[in-house]
């Protein structure tokens, strides 16, 4: 078993800084975790320390139930694969593969065996007797994955590693990193800033700001059903439409009353199972959150704004508006000959509003 339990984990640097601060995650064996968030949010350092390549300054760390804090890190049984493959120029794949392997005296036969699996699980089977600089970017990634996949390690950490890729390579090494967890079964724990591989590769999503834990969740429920204002803004893209007006009642029937200068009022319709939720909220500030795909172009009411700029991506195009001095999008099927300066009006869908309280920036529901 290799799941990790981080129990109130904490890390304090010298100077003071505290990038993580007394998280708890648990991650299930052979679960696939993605830790996602923007820069010094505490990610990176999280995945060092279940690795032992940071100190933990208070807390707990378990892998496989086992207490960590003071293990070092090649006691482990974890292997940890980098933005930068860190492979030896002078070596052959067969030997950066080998390397790990021969320093923990593994038969020469058992260690042929496990890389000649490796490298077939990898497609990298051809290149074992070239170097380094002759491979292209992916390939060298995939030795960076077979050396770590030789030593049949309990549990993968992998550090932001197809950051160095270009955008056709990452598509489909995404696609080889799903496979492979599905393959090996064993459990993976990927940092990440880019929300479309947390999207689409991990079991869960561990969404981290300010070295605090924002949510964790499955990608649908972080797509769909956002904690806070944070998740909900950060996961997406184009991101959410944030808006700032006041929720009113009228009869047993509640709305959101916002304000877009010039191009006047506008009322978007709030309906929810249980209305208990909004009865403080009412007459109050609150915010209004809805994502690009779900606002509804229309003839005449709803959301009054001018286009700034559209952009068209084959089948869908993206357009453009300024509501309430910011900029938002409304995603749309390409057919449409909506163009800058025009003046547009857009209603969310009913079923797929948001709402947040201003103060504590918590979704209400």
């Amino acid at each position: 078993m290799a799941e990790i339990n981080l129990k109130n984990l904490t890390k304090i640097y010298s100077n003071g800084f505290e990038a993580v601060k007394s998280i708890n995650l648990d991650i299930e064996d052979q679960e696939f975790m993605i830790l996602v968030g923007p820069s010094g949010c505490g990610k990176s350092t999280t995945l060092r320390m279940i690795a032992g390549l940071e100190d933990i300054t208070s807390g707990e760390l378990y892998i496989g139930g086992d207490l960590m804090n003071k293990v070092d890190p090649r006691d482990r049984n974890i292997a940890m694969v980098f933005q930068n493959y860190a492979l030896y120029p002078h070596m052959t794949v067969y030997d950066n593969m080998a390397f790990g392997l021969k320093l923990q005296k593994v038969e020469t036969s058992e260690i042929k065996q496990r890389i000649e699996d490796a490298a077939t699980t990898l497609d990298i089977f051809d290149q074992l007797d070239k170097k380094p600089k002759s491979l292209s970017g992916g390939q060298r990634q995939r030795v960076a994955l077979g050396r770590a996949i030789v030593r049949h390690p309990r549990v993968f950490l992998m550090d932001e590693p197809l950051s160095n890729l270009d955008a056709k390579l990452r598509v489909q090494m995404r696609a080889e990193l799903i496979r492979l967890h599905q393959e090996l079964k064993t459990t993976f724990v990927y940092v990440t800033h880019d929300q479309t591989e947390a999207m689409t590769m991990g079991t869960r999503i561990c969404v981290m700001k300010d070295g605090i834990i924002k949510q964790v969740a499955s990608p649908k429920e972080i797509y769909n059903k956002p904690a806070n204002l944070f998740v909900a803004g950060f996961i997406g893209s184009p991101q959410m439409n944030f808006y700032k007006g006041i929720l009113k009642k009228e009869d047993s029937e509640f709305s959101f009353e916002g304000n877009n200068g010039e191009y006047g009022d506008f009322v978007f319709p709030v309906k929810i199972g249980d209305k208990n939720i909004l009865t403080p909220y009412i007459n109050k500030e609150l915010i209004f959150g809805i994502r690009p795909e779900h606002m509804i172009l229309n003839n005449g009411h709803g959301l009054k704004a001018k286009v700034l700029v559209t952009e068209l991506l084959g089948s869908e195009i993206h357009i453009h508006v300024t509501v309430q001095k910011e900029i938002h999008t409304i995603k749309t099927n390409a057919s449409t000959d909506i163009k800058a300066g025009d003046i547009i009006s857009a209603i969310p869908n009913p079923d797929k509003i948001h709402l947040f309280d201003p103060e504590t920036e918590l979704a209400l529901f």
